[in-house]
């Protein structure tokens, strides 16, 4: 992408029922074609569900004998669907081909084996402010109109309820589908990379593990430029951060009162499987 097109921002269009960008849907076929290996790692999230996107790649990476952390994570880690040279290589089934055991992030609803949930509160307002210095999304507009349009699941990627809803019934019927919660890293992250690993049948040494819960605290990865993506040119970081804040509850210092209620009550409306849970502080 050059620096010259970032002016312009695309348009969200209708992809068979889901609001999309080009440069998600162009590279389709070839995501529809990709054939996965049975070690293939693939994590997927609704977009901005937390720094937990990154801190999974991160743990898979150190884990990983092939792991080079002079290396930008959206390399070592990339992007299956989006069509972008700078995230995904150009000659992506080249790339893939050379790689023993991959680690592949996406946003579709696949059936793959790791997928990080966020409270929609906090997801809303992080993507609000992606929205807002990633140069390749649509513009976000003000709060006000992106609050509704969230509601309403006219965002990149479709409506939040579908997407966490669609995975967490996979994990009735898919064993190797791992679902985990920002919120419950966030409280203890050691605990749920043990979680990780045992569903990965991995078995770090006390000093590995001691490393990886250093490596994915919020403030290291941000301070990491492999982390951290500051080497994407299309993200403007002088409007803010890729990796921003990393709380649960930030949601309090945007929703107004009367949204929290308009909020609450779409979610008791949408939200119909009582066996699915989000907290939006701890």
């Amino acid at each position: 992408l050059e620096n010259s097109s970032m002016s312009s921002r695309p348009q969200l269009y209708d992809f068979h029922g889901v609001a999309m960008t080009h440069c998600v849907t162009d590279n389709r076929e070839k995501v529809k074609n990709f054939q996965a290996r049975p070690d293939d790692i693939l994590i997927a999230t609704y977009p901005k569900a937390g720094q937990s996107n990154n801190m999974y790649k991160q743990v898979l990476q150190f884990l990983s004998p092939e792991r080079q952390s002079f290396i930008p994570i959206f390399e070592r880690v990339p992007f299956l669907e989006i069509a972008i040279s700078t995230v995904v290589p150009a000659d992506i089934d080249g790339f893939l081909t050379k790689i023993s055991c991959l680690t592949l992030k996406s946003h579709f609803t696949l059936k793959i084996m790791v997928y990080v949930a966020r409270n929609a509160k906090d997801n809303m307002v992080s993507f609000y402010h992606f929205d807002h210095m990633n140069m390749v999304q649509p513009e976000p507009g003000e709060w006000s109109s992106y609050f509704q349009r969230f509601l309403d699941g006219q965002m990149l990627y479709g409506s939040w309820y579908d997407h966490v809803g669609n995975w967490w019934n996979k994990t009735k019927t898919y064993p190797k589908l791992h679902y985990m919660f920002y919120e419950d890293i966030a409280e203890d992250t050691e605990r749920e990379i043990d979680k990780l690993c045992s569903f990965l049948r991995l078995s770090p040494s006390a000093e590995d593990k001691k490393t990886i819960v250093e490596l994915v605290h919020f403030d290291n990865m941000k301070n990491d430029d492999m982390a951290n993506c500051s080497k994407l040119n299309f993200l403007d970081f002088k409007i803010s951060p890729f990796l921003r804040k990393g709380k649960v509850g930030d949601w309090k210092n945007h929703f107004t009162v009367a949204q929290n209620e308009v909020f609450n009550e779409d979610y008791k409306s949408k939200m119909k499987d009582p066996t699915l849970r989000f907290r939006t502080e701890i």
